[in-house]
């Protein structure tokens, strides 16, 4: 008899083919032509990519918000219909309801995808995550009383609470002032690296995390996928090549850190350059 063949595990995302149009004007626009990409479980992809290029676009079709025109998305090998409870967003901007303590908006969040839990249940889950963001002395006060810093931490303390298998954060750090961003994308590191779960299990979420900043790109991510600008495609999925645990300081040290870094930097800009007629860019 044969030995069994080991089974590949499905990926978490699956893009294939994803082609978006739209129509403004009585004219058809192509946001994304043919992009091609999957995450792994427990794997952390950034997406850069210039302005325009069609990474919010790309984001919401994960989210289920966008119809896609052509191709197909599959979540765990099943495919994508609508928003779902194993998906959990970080929007741009902070999105907590304005009348709502900081507390109740991370219980709010907890209660669409886990309804079996009492309110107190809830409440206690939210407390544990407001102390894993620095914020376990706010919890009663309301997003206008919170800087633009701390409303994000909420932010990103509600899409933890929630438990899901899969987190889309769409730029969460570029309103941010520079001095809070960089602190914002520890925690966050830490944050995803430990796993932590709203039970207690150290289990890794997928993340799709869509920047600009190249830095934060090489930072958070296992690998990256490259854009081209409008009509965004493909240009290149670049595996980061540096160990975790990883932080700031100790990474820009790293040997070949500075030409990673600089091959990302090429890509970026001499794809607007040639968009523009302008010059190569060597660096």
């Amino acid at each position: 008899m044969s030995a069994a063949v080991a089974l590949q595990p499905l990926p978490k995302i699956e893009v294939k083919h994803l082609t978006v149009n739209y129509a403004e004007r009585n004219r058809e626009f192509t946001a994304l032509r043919d992009v091609n990409f999957t995450v792994e479980e427990g794997e952390f992809v950034s997406v850069i990519g210039a302005s325009g290029c069609g990474k919010s676009t790309l984001l919401s079709v994960l989210e289920g918000l966008y119809q896609q025109a052509d191709g197909t998305i599959t979540i765990s090998g099943e495919p994508l219909s609508g928003t779902g409870k194993e998906r959990g967003v970080v929007f741009q901007h902070y999105s907590l309801f304005p009348w709502m303590t900081t507390r109740k908006n991370i219980a709010f969040g907890i209660a669409q995808v886990r309804k079996d839990l009492t309110k107190k249940q809830r409440l206690e889950i939210a407390d544990t995550f407001l102390e894993k963001v620095g914020l376990g002395e706010f919890g009663e006060k309301y997003p206008s009383q919170l800087s633009g810093g701390m409303q994000q931490r909420a932010a990103i303390a509600r899409a933890l609470a929630m438990d899901t298998e899969i987190l889309l954060m769409d730029e969460p750090f570029s309103a941010i002032d520079a001095k809070n961003r960089i602190v914002l994308q520890e925690l966050l590191l830490k944050l995803w690296e430990d796993g932590c779960g709203s039970d207690g299990a150290k289990k890794r979420r997928s993340v799709v995390f869509v920047t600009h900043d190249i830095d934060e790109a090489i930072l958070l991510s296992d690998k990256i996928v490259v854009l081209t600008a409008h009509p965004g495609t493909v240009a290149e999925i670049i595996p980061v090549p540096f160990e975790r645990p990883r932080d700031r300081k100790t990474l820009v040290q790293t040997p070949g850190y500075g030409q990673f870094r600089n091959r990302l930097l090429s890509l970026f800009y001499n794809d607007i350059a040639e968009r523009i007629g302008g010059e190569e860019v060597v660096l």
